[in-house]
């Protein structure tokens, strides 16, 4: 009976409290959907709330569970704890930026996996101790710049695996005056490092590794006088020019393996006193000349194989040297000649360099001097190739002895097979050229004349052509057609005529309004004065005080 009156009123009580429960349920859901902490903004539409500069001590309560995005930028909070963020799985972007934090713990913002932005900028962090970061695995932004960071620790950012960044901009490490060793590794979305991108750091060592760099950042290292150790491996540096390193005068060590490098032009260590160590291996390269180095008898160690080496003149210097500089574990071989393909360095023997390791003096095909005339405004070519081992290098010497080359731009251009291509020819283009071809084993050369015809037209060099490549001659040459035609010379006379008759119009309609207006002014004024008595009380004209008349007299305006 007792247990029939319980079950009674428990039936009875839930039935009463039923509606309040489910009331208090919806007010919580709603409270969470619709509540704003005090002195923020929110948006329930973004799903955002907007605590920039309130004061803030501390994270405010009443911040919606579904935020995305939070910003607390500019304000008082002093430190980020483990938790402070966990009743906001749903955060995407967070900005911290402005406070007075010094401190982040271990976990802080460990359970936000959606987090995609974190601003960190502009506190007093000192450390980041590893593991602040665990749990961002989606974050792709992350910016700790204007801190007081002492050091980074190794792994600090492993568990951040899509942060990727693509840029390094001017003053990216300013004010890290004690930093010495920089690495940078596996930014695959890098492709170039600017200038003073490195300004003010006294680094000694630097990697930038595994990166998409396609070009040799000499402009970013040039402030770099205390770096010895130089790392840009696994990249798409295809080509180091001449003269670009001689400020580096302190380097030691310079690696350079796997970037796809293929020349190394002469003078490209210019400056490179204590260059010990050059590792160039799993490289496209055919060479590596004496002239490349400042002193290559300081070098030790050189790493050279995995190249497919021509093994001619220009690498006797090394072959000499083999038994004294090191060549690491793997020894270069050559790829040609027939003879010694494949062989190692050491096992050279001293009659085999003297029968395979030699070079072909340049010889220039055409053996007659070029005599060709065009009239001005024509593009001209002259012919010059070469052969020898090595290949030659061809430039020209214009009459004005000006040296033209391959990199050479302009109307003025020399191709890769030794051609001189030289459009719009000009009058003062005319003269002897002469062609040079140039190798380790000596140079060549044959001389050209050209001869430019005026046209002797008014226009002739303030008028649009073009080339007709139907009408090119045996020569190489093409007519021009100049585009001045009578319908032009009709238009631009009736412009001038028009503009000349509007401004003598306007002059006339100028002198007619002053004209009208001449007379109607006053040229003459009437001024009326009393004179100042004397100190003995008589008027001017000796008459007492007070009695004397006012004078009057007329001025006449101009």
């Amino acid at each position: 009976m007792v247990d029939c009156m319980s079950k009674v009123m428990l039936h009875t009580a839930l039935s009463c409290w039923q509606p309040f429960l489910g009331l208090a349920l919806v007010a919580v859901f709603v409270g969470s959907a619709l509540g704003c902490p005090a002195r923020c903004d929110c948006s329930a539409q973004s799903k955002s709330v907007l605590c920039h500069r309130k004061r803030l001590s501390s994270i405010p309560d009443g911040i919606p569970i579904e935020t995305r995005i939070l910003d607390l930028s500019k304000n008082k909070l002093q430190a980020v704890n483990p938790d402070d963020f966990a009743p906001y799985p749903g955060l995407e972007d967070l900005d911290l930026s402005g406070n007075i934090i010094s401190y982040v713990e271990p976990g802080a913002f460990n359970p936000l996996y959606s987090m995609h932005s974190l601003s960190l900028k502009s506190n007093r962090i000192k450390l980041i101790p590893l593991g602040v970061f665990t749990g961002l695995s989606n974050l792709t932004r992350l910016d700790v710049s204007d801190n007081k960071i002492v050091i980074l620790l190794d792994y600090m950012f492993q568990d951040l695996h899509n942060l990727n960044i693509s840029t390094l901009h001017a003053y990216s490490f300013k004010k890290l005056f004690r930093l010495r060793h920089l690495e940078i590794d596996s930014w695959t979305s890098l492709d170039s490092v600017p200038a003073n991108t490195l300004h003010s750091l006294n680094l000694t060592t630097l990697f930038i590794t595994n990166t998409n760099l396609s070009t040799f950042p000499y402009q970013a290292l040039k402030h770099l006088h205390y770096l010895t150790h130089l790392n840009l491996s696994f990249n798409r540096i295809r080509h180091i020019e001449g003269g670009m390193l001689f400020e580096l005068v302190r380097l030691r060590e310079l690696h350079l393996v796997g970037a796809q490098l293929s020349t190394i032009e002469s003078y490209a260590f210019q400056g490179l006193r204590w260059l010990k160590v050059l590792n160039v291996s799993h490289n496209h390269l055919n060479t590596l000349e004496k002239g490349v180095f400042q002193a290559p008898e300081a070098l030790e160690v050189l790493l050279i194989d995995d190249n497919p080496l021509v093994c001619d003149c220009r690498l006797m210097w090394i072959l000499q040297k083999r038994h004294s500089i090191f060549f690491g574990d793997s020894q270069p071989e050559c790829s040609t000649p027939e003879g010694i393909r494949g062989r190692p360095f050491r096992e050279f023997k001293e009659t085999l360099l003297s029968y395979y390791v030699t070079c072909t003096k340049p010889k220039i095909r055409e053996n007659k001097t070029q005599t060709i005339a065009v009239d001005e405004g024509q593009s001209v070519k002259l012919h010059c190739s070469a052969e020898g081992i090595p290949r030659p290098v061809v430039s020209w010497l214009s009459p004005r002895r000006h040296l033209l080359t391959n990199k050479s731009y302009g109307r003025v251009k020399v191709h890769n097979n030794g051609t001189l291509e030289i459009k719009v020819a000009e009058v003062q283009d005319g003269g002897v050229y002469l062609c040079m071809a140039t190798n380790t084993a000596g140079n060549d050369s044959l001389m050209a004349s050209l001869a430019v015809k005026s046209l002797g037209s008014l226009y002739a060099n303030r008028t649009q052509y073009y080339t007709d490549p139907s009408n090119a001659t045996t020569n190489g040459t093409s007519n021009v057609t100049y585009g001045l035609d009578l319908k032009t010379i009709l238009v631009s006379t009736a412009m001038g005529c028009f503009t000349f008759l509007g401004v003598v119009l306007f002059c006339f309609l100028l002198l007619f309004v002053w004209s009208r207006g001449k007379g109607k002014h006053k040229n003459n004024i009437d001024i009326e004065y009393v004179p100042r008595s004397k100190s003995n009380g008589t008027s001017v004209d000796g008459g007492a005080e007070g009695q004397a008349g006012p004078h009057r007299f007329n001025m006449k305006m101009i």
